[in-house]
């Protein structure tokens, strides 16, 4: 799929865990698990996208491809839209943002959601999976996604609305996982639209698309990545994947 390029946000300056892209896990850097995943999945060109040198240092001292943006950006998404222009790669049809904290990702699931992207020919797409926990609904760290139809291994279906909270009332709710997959098109008109009141209140950069009439599409992921948003979630993260190298 060489008309798609992989582009993985990465900044030390997350307000809840600072550093947290160069934190290790059997002895491997958060970001270069992240990037391993991204280039294991034969989809096309993989490259961290950041603003801090250490980050890029870091990624290309193993060989991993990086390219160095301003460092202050608003959001991910400029900063993979920046990214996207320094390629010069006008066959580029697809961009996947990969979310740089994510070192369990199952790769497989954004090959599927890709596929079902093309098909459809979704403007803009995303993953979620099925909530578990009912502690997770009222958990503002985990974001959560209703969509206008039940999902199932082999649909997408609309989002009709994201937030960090939401009593366990309505149908069809998610846990959002934040992974898109962007035609080009819409990812230059995503940039280009001013930040909402809407998104700025809930931290939440998909509800400027929404705001604003696009649709995203949401597929359903099969597994259950664990994101690294704070320290306990390190240490929880840390002590799974150096148990699986154990066995």
């Amino acid at each position: 799929m060489s008309n798609t390029v992989i582009l993985i946000p990465s900044r030390l300056a997350a307000t809840r865990l600072p550093n947290k892209p160069l934190l290790k896990i059997n002895n491997i850097s958060i970001i270069n698990h992240v990037y391993k995943i991204a280039k294991s999945s034969l989809i096309g060109e993989s490259y961290v996208a950041t603003g801090d040198k250490e980050i890029f240092e870091e990624v290309t001292k193993l060989g991993g491809k990086c390219i160095l943006t301003k460092k202050d950006h608003k959001t991910g998404t400029d900063r993979i839209f920046e990214a996207y222009q320094e390629l010069r790669d006008d066959n580029i049809e697809y961009v996947i943002n990969l979310q740089g904290d994510e070192p369990m990702l199952d790769i497989e699931d954004v090959t599927n959601l890709l596929k079902k992207t093309i098909e459809k020919k979704s403007k803009i797409s995303t993953l979620a999976c099925q909530i578990e926990d009912e502690k997770f609904f009222t958990n503002k760290n985990i974001v959560k996604v209703t969509t206008k139809e039940e999902l199932h291994q082999n649909n997408l279906s609309i989002a009709s609305s994201f937030t960090r909270e939401i009593k366990n009332t309505q149908k069809n709710i998610y846990h959002h996982i934040g992974i898109y997959i962007y035609n080009v098109s819409y990812l230059e008109k995503f940039v280009q639209l001013e930040q909402t009141q809407n998104e700025k209140s809930q931290k939440l950069e998909q509800l400027r698309l929404m705001d604003n009439n696009i649709d995203i599409d949401v597929g359903l992921a099969k597994t259950k990545p664990i994101g690294v948003d704070t320290d306990e979630d390190y240490l929880e993260i840390k002590k799974i994947m150096e148990y699986k190298i154990k066995l």
